[in-house]
């Protein structure tokens, strides 16, 4: 479970991960705006051990999982100034699982990210050459736009070199 405490939430002055916008613009002659975040774009990797024949997931905290759950959980909506008891609200509401993923923040080439995020997440050590690309889209396309790479790659147990 996920020991999580004193949550509060507060203005974001700034962040290196997101940038929030508003987009004006014409649309067939008549004025819109659109409220939406800069933000990096992602990698992720769907990873089939062939020794186990298991595919294999990621499970960690995500705080804004968590917000939106804590304020389905406590009838209200969250913003600056709220607070959560975490005596009645757990940390492991905001607990995901999903696929091996990471944002694209380097001068490196996705594959190459792709294989660091295996590594560090999952803890495989794979050649860059086996990263399969599967697709590349747009993702949160309401909210940031930025793409997504999906890869595939397949590993053997020992491949593991990190828990």
């Amino acid at each position: 479970m996920e020991d999580i405490s004193a949550v509060s939430f507060v203005p974001l002055p700034t962040s290196k991960y997101l940038t929030p916008l508003r987009m004006n613009y014409t649309q067939d002659g008549k004025p819109k705006a659109w409220d939406l975040m800069k933000s990096h774009s992602s990698v992720a990797v769907v990873i089939f051990n062939v020794t186990t024949k298991k595919f294999i997931f990621v499970q960690q905290f995500r705080p804004a999982v968590f917000m939106s759950r804590a304020g389905d959980l406590m009838g209200n909506t969250i913003g600056v100034g709220s607070t959560i008891d975490t005596e009645v609200v757990k940390g492991e509401v905001g607990l995901t699982l999903e696929l091996c993923a990471g944002i694209i923040d380097k001068d490196i080439s996705v594959e190459e990210i792709a294989r660091e995020e295996v590594r560090e997440e999952c803890g495989y050590l794979v050649p860059v050459e086996n990263m399969k690309k599967i697709v590349t889209f747009p993702a949160g396309v309401g909210a940031s736009g930025g793409n997504q790479t999906i890869f595939y790659v397949e590993v053997t147990s020992e491949q593991k070199v990190e828990e």
